[in-house]
């Protein structure tokens, strides 16, 4: 697909915009931007022309690539505190890309309509945790991480649900730690590393499954868009600091409620779209 000057410098400045809020809801509520990243990029792409059939594919892949440098920047930072329990992440990391690869075989013969409605039904169970921001944080059902099968369905569940929707994993992973009698600290810094996880596996994958795909848009690797992926990975690193520093300055509770009522609203309107009415 050829894309003229002026659609490549709309293009751009879409994608950096959508890196900006990504890094700040990063930074405000410890999550991952896919939230953020998939509906936008998908309105994007298919305001650049993208075909409907491919373009979510698109917005999951970039949406994972760019998690790849926010998780391990993430990760470092965290370590370097002592927040990250490697032994977790070690148990967890086959299941974890097991569960990645099962989300792929879907991605890749799933139709775009239930592609858009698997991602709507995710983001609106997820808003329940930010409108409801105590109710699950603060219960207790262990005094330590899920061992045997548990671990194993929880973690291949968790890496084939975020590969699903183009999302790192950190609010399934920080309210499994946290529920299992873990600091909060150290289950966001280990949920950075469960994003690393997911990020590059399921990257790699989504360039594998539209390797041979058709009318991709401008640079553009299978189903991952290098404009996306560098712009939004960029601007989501200078603006997640400030996210946090805003995260200590204001309530916490009413942020979490105001980005439960975004997921609400996103959750919604991708379910409509995956029913085939308007965007």
């Amino acid at each position: 697909m050829t894309l003229l000057t002026a659609d490549v410098l709309w293009l751009l400045a879409a994608m950096l915009a959508a890196g900006a809020f990504a890094g700040l809801t990063a930074g405000l509520f410890g999550v991952g931007g896919g939230f953020v990243v998939v509906p936008v990029l998908l309105f994007i792409f298919e305001r650049a022309g993208v075909d409907a059939s491919i373009a979510v594919h698109l917005a999951i892949g970039t949406s994972l690539a760019t998690i790849i440098f926010t998780s391990l920047r993430a990760m470092r930072s965290h370590a370097k505190r002592g927040s990250v329990d490697f032994a977790v992440l070690k148990g967890w990391a086959l299941w974890i890309v097991a569960g990645v690869l099962i989300g792929l075989v879907i991605a890749a013969d799933a139709p775009a309509s239930a592609l858009i409605g698997i991602f709507g039904t995710g983001v609106l169970i997820l808003s329940l945790h930010f409108l409801f921001p105590h109710w699950l944080a603060d219960k207790r059902v262990s005094r330590d991480m899920p061992q045997g099968g548990i671990k194993v369905l929880i973690a291949t569940f968790l890496g084939a649900v975020s590969a699903l929707l183009g999302i790192g994993g950190g609010t399934i992973a920080v309210l499994t730690m946290t529920m299992s009698g873990r600091p909060i600290h150290q289950a966001v810094g280990t949920a950075s590393g469960f994003g690393a996880l997911i990020a590059i596996p399921g990257t790699l994958g989504f360039i594998f499954i539209g390797w041979n795909a058709l009318n991709l848009p401008l640079a553009s690797i299978g189903y991952v868009n290098l404009i996306g992926w560098l712009g939004i990975s960029a601007i989501a690193l200078l603006t997640a600091p400030l996210g946090a520093r805003l995260a200590h300055a204001l309530n916490p509770d009413k942020l979490k409620r105001a980005f439960g009522v975004y997921l609400l609203l996103v959750g919604g309107v991708m379910l409509q779209k995956s029913l085939g009415f308007s965007f």
